[in-house]
């Protein structure tokens, strides 16, 4: 193996060793949902995001540098174009073990067989509501029918995995969890339920009043379901039980009442080319400048990502009382 591709491990000094990366292809989607955006969002010029072989270099350069699972995330991620030539490439990487996509489900219905031919292994899909009002008022534009489409022609064409992603609130879908759960339990997928994350200011909600623990999902799931707790690991930070009688899991996230940030080996990359070293803080390093002032210069980009594990954050501090220290959107972070 030569020295210029002699894997080097991302370790930050906490010790934790980073193999996943989220790369954000677009702040852009085809929804609104109040959890993640205002109604009037004022997207990214152009020349200001990431081109897409900018994107693919980052992306070749952190497979150098032992990253293992690469996760492509929007806004929505489908609705930017060329993004199948980009997964294509990524998906192309040897040294690769996953490559994976979160999606609102709003395009699967026709990209589905291309996604899965570009390499695409496992699909999560953002489903908060099984009904089809309450579905069109949270994501203020989306059509609930479409994406359940998207799941149906997604899990006929046979990804490893596809997971539901649901966030919850109070109030909003907290009594709809075991409806979800039996979904996702009739199609053969995985599920997981998602505290919401306080990043830019909504006016929807107050979070503070809608916030519903894991704890309380739990309790309701287990009036109708029997849960057993697995160790299965994604790379993520879900923590999964198994639906007893069933091939489904249901994972929890729970960036509130139980902090997963002792083990994090997820950095993310932002459209606008910002390397976000944790969702909850605001620490990152600016790759789009690294890779525009040496344009073709390699070493350069993979040390500035080997520099930046050393401003990592041992956790993130959440607070739903406070206004969010966090100013930007979930979809230009990268849900």
């Amino acid at each position: 193996m030569s020295s210029s591709h002699k894997i080097t491990q991302l370790v930050d000094r906490f010790g934790r060793t980073v193999d996943y990366l989220r790369i954000s292809v677009t702040d852009r989607c085809d929804f609104r949902c109040v959890y993640c955006m205002s109604e009037e969002m004022t997207f990214l010029p152009r020349a200001q995001i990431l081109t897409l072989e900018e994107i693919d270099t980052i992306a070749q350069a952190f497979a150098e540098l032992g990253v293992k699972k690469i996760r492509i995330t929007g806004g929505e991620p489908l609705i930017r174009r060329g993004v199948l030539d980009l997964l294509q490439n990524i998906g192309q990487i040897d040294t690769l073990n996953e490559l994976v996509l979160t999606t609102n489900g709003s395009k699967l219905e026709e990209m589905a067989e291309s996604l899965k031919q570009a390499g695409v292994k496992r699909i999560n899909i953002s489903l908060d509501t099984l009904n089809a009002e309450k579905f069109k008022r949270i994501t203020r534009t989306g059509d609930l029918d479409k994406v359940l489409k998207g799941i149906q022609a997604a899990t006929k064409t046979g990804f490893e995995k596809i997971k539901i992603n649901a966030v919850i609130l109070k109030n909003r879908n907290h009594m709809e969890v075991t409806q979800l759960v039996q979904f996702a339990v009739d199609n053969g997928c995985d599920i997981s339920f998602i505290e919401e994350m306080p990043l830019g200011v909504v006016d929807s909600h107050d979070r503070a009043e809608v916030y519903y623990s894991s704890d309380l999902i739990k309790s309701d799931l287990q009036k109708e379901f029997e849960l057993k707790s697995i160790l299965d690991k994604t790379g993520g930070p879900s923590v999964y039980f198994k639906v007893i009688g069933t091939d489904s899991r249901v994972g929890f996230i729970s960036p509130h009442s139980a902090n997963f940030c002792s083990t994090c080996n997820r950095v993310r990359l932002t459209v606008e080319g910002k390397l976000l070293l944790c969702l909850g803080n605001e620490h990152s390093v600016d790759l789009k400048r690294v890779i525009r002032a040496n344009p073709g210069d390699r070493e350069k980009l993979k040390q500035a990502i080997i520099d930046a594990m050393q401003i990592k954050p041992e956790k993130h501090e959440f607070d739903l009382k406070e206004q969010p220290i966090i100013l930007r959107y979930m979809s230009a972070t990268g849900g």
